[in-house]
């Protein structure tokens, strides 16, 4: 891999709260259930834990494998490709005890910054947006041009929750009728051009952030994944044993903070941290795409 391939990769956010949170102890089994480029599970053996960790990505499999086994020649550590949805069978497949489990729900900047999927709207590319393209048919491309116009207003809203998403479905339907659009530049000037209609100054982010991020959810179904991973951490846990999810957006943030407070009140465990672990401006200023970043922990009884 290139060296400014290897540089676009995801760099860890609240690394170090991450690692004090989860109290690593020597010989333990740790669980990155998205392992990306492996700086958390780097972190990790570096402190003695073992670490399974779990990607659908074999970019970033390959990636993190061999960082890892260069940066920590001693360490233990497994990796498996698949979605975390499947986290009770790999547990059992693998017979471990596990003393925490940890969730990065970021996309990785190799995926913003381009490698042929369509995650990001700042180079073209086609609209793909599966996260495992091998066994994964339904892609962006096939949602923009196959959904009712309904059908995406409402995919918009719930997962983009943009308030522009009834006006964004009606252009897109308007545009496929001329012809069908394949490429994330089509997609991203057909938004820009109805935020620019409705408003005269240029917001922070790119209007088109909304849309794709609700495609892209869709497309690999992560909200309903991510629900099933998280009510399976707490099973496969030891006791004292801990769960550390780093949410990006408010619907991922929702999820662990009701899972979180349903477990505590069915004295299954209790939050650590009343509220959310958020990155500090020296964090924001190195690393821009980590300010949006919220750090949850639950220690189970």
């Amino acid at each position: 891999m290139k060296n400014n391939e290897q540089n676009n990769f995801h760099k860890p956010v609240l690394l170090q709260e991450v690692i004090n949170y989860l109290q690593i102890q020597s010989d333990k089994w740790y669980v990155d259930c998205t392992l990306g480029s492996g700086g958390h599970s780097e972190a990790i053996l570096k402190l003695g834990g073992k670490v399974l960790a779990i990607d659908q990505d074999q970019e970033a499999i390959d990636f993190a494998k061999e960082r890892l086994a260069k940066n920590c020649p001693k360490g233990t550590f497994k990796i498996v490709r698949a979605n975390f949805a499947s986290l009770k069978k790999i547990i059992e497949e693998n017979q471990l005890e596990v003393q925490g489990v940890l969730f990065d729900l970021g996309v990785s900047t190799y995926q913003l910054t381009g490698n042929g999927r369509g995650f990001s709207f700042q180079v073209e590319e086609s609209l793909d947006m599966r996260m495992d393209p091998e066994n994964q048919t339904v892609t962006a491309a096939d949602l923009v041009n196959g959904l009712y116009e309904n059908e995406l207003e409402k995919l918009i809203t719930e997962y983009g929750q943009d308030r522009l998403a009834k006006s964004i479905a009606r252009a897109i339907v308007l545009e496929r009728k001329i012809q069908a659009i394949r490429t994330t530049t089509e997609l991203r000037e057909i938004i820009e051009n109805i935020y620019r209609r409705k408003y005269s100054s240029k917001s922070f982010r790119n209007p088109a952030t909304k849309t794709f991020q609700a495609l892209r959810i869709a497309v690999n179904d992560e909200l309903n994944n991510f629900k099933k991973a998280l009510k399976v951490s707490l099973k496969i846990l030891s006791p004292k044993g801990r769960i550390a999810v780093i949410s990006f957006h408010e619907l991922e943030d929702r999820i662990v903070k009701h899972q979180f407070l349903a477990w505590q009140e069915n004295e299954l465990g209790q939050i650590i941290a009343k509220k959310p672990i958020v990155p500090e401006l020296k964090e924001i200023i190195n690393n821009p795409n980590s300010r949006s970043s919220k750090l949850r922990i639950f220690e189970k009884n």
